[in-house]
């Protein structure tokens, strides 16, 4: 965060980099209402974003009746940001073409947007800058030139590897989301506790006490995942079951988003649940009969 803040009190962009689901949009959303008053000023990164996107556009109604005019023109969210020196959002980066990813190396480079049909230059305000995101899976989409690297200034967000804390951050998400739209029941925290610790142990590649290996799966085990799957769990109990979250539920939802890549990666959790889950304790016990039924074939 200090580093990230520092980058942005400068005319340096920042470029906040990570697997999926570790928050990098959540930062840079509040990254931006804390500096600019808000966070909707966003360019979506996708195959189909276009140059207009990241300058301006036109209402092509007023411009054939009007011809180019200030009225006719639509700006960009940069161009806005720019006017009104505040920070944009620009996310997944690295999802855009290699022509929409240098245009932004000249935006970056000069703060500048040429208009020519108005005849027009809009130079950047002071407090305008570009808070991108990119996740490390992408890298094989379309990589970033040395060139516009140069221009930013890269923070990595890392996947929380403490286990209370990430605990702590499952459980309150997921008790703010229950809040919002009023719907699930708490899960139990020992329920909650082996969730978490599945998925660092997943992730890692090897159990807590790094006495086991366990087979890593494709599918991105994130903090956001983990949130998603013990909230999921909460609406099948309340919904379809006694009204109270079990390994049942806990189980059924975990299915969907290991397997949200590939079926293989079912196998992956087949064999965690042999080697690891069945030999423990507790609510352990419980998930590992729940699984087996699951994981069957």
């Amino acid at each position: 965060m200090q580093v990230a803040i520092a980058t942005l009190a400068s005319d340096r962009a920042l470029m906040l980099a990570g697997e999926p689901g570790t928050a990098k949009s959540w930062l840079s959303e509040h990254l931006s209402a804390a500096i600019s008053g808000t966070s909707t000023l966003i360019v979506q990164g996708t195959a189909g974003t276009s140059e207009e996107h990241l300058k301006y556009g036109w209402n092509y109604a007023l411009l054939l009746a009007e011809g180019p005019t200030p009225k006719a023109l639509v700006p960009s969210p940069i161009l806005r940001g720019m006017r009104e020196g505040r920070c944009v959002r620009f996310e997944e980066v690295t999802r855009t073409s290699s022509e929409i990813q240098d245009s932004l190396i000249s935006i970056l480079s000069e703060k500048q947007v040429s208009i020519p049909e108005l005849n027009e230059v809009v130079s950047a305000e002071r407090g305008f800058n570009i808070i991108a995101t990119a996740n490390t899976r992408d890298r094989g989409v379309n990589e970033m030139s040395s060139a516009l690297k140069r221009r930013f200034n890269f923070v990595t967000v890392p996947v929380v590897d403490d286990l209370e804390q990430e605990i702590r951050i499952v459980t309150r998400r997921e008790a703010e989301l229950r809040g919002d739209y009023q719907v699930g029941v708490e899960p139990p925290a020992e329920l909650s506790r082996v969730l978490v610790t599945l998925f660092q142990e997943l992730r890692a590649g090897v159990t807590k006490d790094g006495k086991t290996k366990v087979k890593a799966p494709g599918s991105v085990l994130s903090t956001a995942e983990a949130i998603s799957v013990l909230f999921n769990s909460g609406i099948l109990a309340q919904s379809f079951g006694t009204g109270a979250v079990t390994a049942e539920e806990l189980s059924r939802s975990l299915m969907g988003a290991v397997a949200k890549e590939s079926g293989d990666d079912l196998k992956a959790l087949r064999e965690y649940c042999e080697t690891v889950a069945k030999s423990r304790s507790g609510a352990w016990k419980d998930f590992y009969a729940a699984s087996k039924k699951h994981l069957k074939g």
